[in-house]
């Protein structure tokens, strides 16, 4: 059936939403296909769940082709399975938790794992059973404390998350690549530049972690690529570590008066003063205090040497030492551990002890790799006004671990020795893991093999942000007038337009209309009879159905004039040729 604008339910607006901060989110709400309910919250209107759908066919034909079922759990869910898996706590504040009449605890599914190991748990027993994959479209819910561009990051979205179980790791590794191979499917089908990168596996565990990235400048990731094939996520780059230095004929460490230079910038050009030397900011070691904040609320500090023309990477600060909540240590932190002298801080102390094992802190101390054995610097010497040279890492102090939180940078060498690596942005459209046996262990899906024993089961995970591709697709596909959807998903095969007062024009644009529906394709007509012309071109160009057909002046005489949104072209046609060229 034709969809007439006289009756569909759209109002478009001709002034951006306040609160739009990127492109689809301003058009989206414009052209009348969410409307904003609350922060990170919208309300889907009749040409936003068609395009949501087309997206979602896609998905769901992908599935059906790698051997995957669809489900669908309830979005509300009870307490007890996230607290046996640990995530009811480790999740903190982002998560929605609620209580029923009755007191009882339930949370609003930030993802799923859970409930689909307790479903198979329930109805599979045998390794006869396995493979199996399964995956449902469903919202998902996280209390992100600044919710931002509209559906790119939203505290509600719809997201497709599948499943695979398998009685082995080579089962697993099989269902990970069918998977992996129906994800490329996807994004080309939806036309979609991806990258597909090494990520880290947070919260989800598991043995392996891929990212499939959208490039683009507005993405809220960065990523890195080497000429030579290598691409990861920047909290999941590993540092080339350089090998061990000789340091024999290094003097010993020797502490120097450096007054005034709690910086980097000021200590470098001090040193290169009071010791005559050529010194740059990486041959400094920058010891910073971060506070961590564990699950059971306990608080703990941490010192971290890093190279001195290297800032902390909050993001993969944050990797490095999850689930703890990573910040910076306050005022009061060093108030109450007074052996950290602010801006002269080393890694050993002022006592030549060791930190982790004697030190006169008792605080952790842990190191970029950079900082290999036989690495010299200038650092704190733990005393106010004081830095020391020729100190060598292995010899005159040792960490107790090794961490990467460190910035990355343009040039730095893969660690696949494939190159130097270029920075990206992307947006993540897809994420894959082999998620092993945590949640099948923790839960306790275990089924019976060949020779009658019972084994674990290993599982994978698979997600597609549905709504997030929405709104990318949105953002690469518009103009300065409105969107300019691609054919797989627009809402509309052809928008059809009655211009003009002219009976006539009215009469021919139900004729074509017709015709267009009769041969199948999905038809919006705007048979408005008071709205002018100039009203009814905005709309189609704002609502950016990629084929619009106008018929006006020309009618009288079959003639109409096709636009095409994508190409810019319009042409005038008879009747028949246009119908003929959309049908083709």
């Amino acid at each position: 059936m034709v969809t007439r604008l006289s009756n569909f339910f759209l109002r478009t607006l001709r002034e951006d939403p306040s609160d739009a901060e990127v492109t689809s989110h301003r058009l989206l709400v414009r052209a009348g296909y969410i409307r904003r309910a609350a922060p990170g919250i919208f309300t889907w209107l009749p040409l936003g769940l068609k395009v949501k759908a087309k997206i979602e066919a896609v998905v769901r034909e992908e599935m059906a082709a790698s051997g995957a079922h669809e489900v669908h759990f309830p979005a509300l869910l009870p307490r007890d399975p996230y607290e046996a898996s640990g995530r009811w706590e480790s999740y903190g504040d982002n998560i929605f938790r609620l209580q029923d009449r009755k007191g009882s605890d339930y949370l609003l599914a930030p993802t799923h794992e859970e409930m689909f190991t307790l479903l198979v748990k329930d109805l599979y027993s045998s390794y006869k059973d396995l493979p199996l994959t399964i995956y449902q479209i469903q919202d998902k819910y996280r209390d992100e404390a600044r919710p931002r561009a509209g559906l790119l990051r939203g505290r509600e979205f719809t997201m497709k998350d599948a499943y695979s179980f398998d009685s082995s790791d080579a089962g697993l590794e099989v269902s990970y690549q069918k998977q992996r191979d129906a994800y490329e499917r996807i994004f080309q089908r939806l036309g979609l530049e991806y990258v597909i990168v090494n990520a880290d596996n947070g919260l989800m565990g598991g043995a392996r972690s891929e990212e499939f990235l959208h490039p683009t400048p507005v993405g809220e990731d960065t990523f890195v690529r080497s000429a030579g094939g290598y691409a990861a996520n920047v909290e999941a780059f590993t540092t080339a570590v350089p090998d061990s230095v000789p340091f024999d004929t290094v003097g010993e460490a020797t502490i120097f008066d450096s007054p005034d230079t709690p910086t980097i910038e000021t200590l470098v050009a001090h040193a290169n003063e009071a010791l005559e030397g050529d010194y740059t900011a990486a041959d400094t070691l920058k010891n910073v205090v971060l506070a961590l904040t564990h699950a059971d609320g306990s608080r703990e500090l941490v010192v971290v040497g890093i190279p001195g023309d290297r800032d902390v990477d909050e993001k993969r600060a944050e990797v490095a030492f999850a689930p703890a909540e990573v910040s910076t240590a306050t005022p009061d932190d060093f108030e109450n551990n007074p052996l950290l002298v602010r801006g002269y801080i080393g890694p050993w102390s002022p006592t030549g002890a060791v930190l982790g094992e004697e030190s006169a802190t008792g605080i952790r101390y842990l190191v970029d790799p950079r900082v290999s054995e036989g690495t010299r610097w200038i650092t704190g010497a733990n005393i106010d006004q004081k830095h020391a040279y020729d100190v060598v890492a292995g010899r005159d102090f040792f960490a107790d671990g090794i961490v990467e939180i460190a910035n990355v940078r343009a040039g730095d060498p893969a660690p696949d020795g494939s190159g130097p690596v270029e920075l990206a942005r992307g947006m993540e459209i897809g994420h894959i893991f082999q998620l092993g046996r945590f949640f099948a262990e923790t839960l306790g899906l275990k089924v019976l093999d060949e020779n009658g024993k019972l084994v674990t089961v290993t599982m994978g995970s698979y997600g597609i942000g549905i709504t997030r591709i929405l709104a990318i697709i949105a953002e690469l596909n518009n103009d300065d007038k409105g969107l300019i959807w691609p054919a797989s998903v627009a809402p509309f095969d052809v928008h059809v337009v009655a211009a003009g007062r002219d009976q006539v024009a009215f009469e021919v644009a139900e004729q074509v209309a017709a015709r267009l529906e009769g041969a199948r394709l999905d038809v919006l007509y705007d048979d408005r009879p008071k709205v002018s012309p100039g009203v009814k071109f905005g709309d189609a160009e704002l609502v950016g159905v990629p084929r619009v057909l106008v018929v006006g002046r020309g009618a009288a005489d079959g003639q109409v004039e096709l636009w095409d949104r994508r190409t810019g072209e319009r042409d005038a046609l008879s009747v028949d040729e246009a119908i003929a060229r959309l049908t083709a």
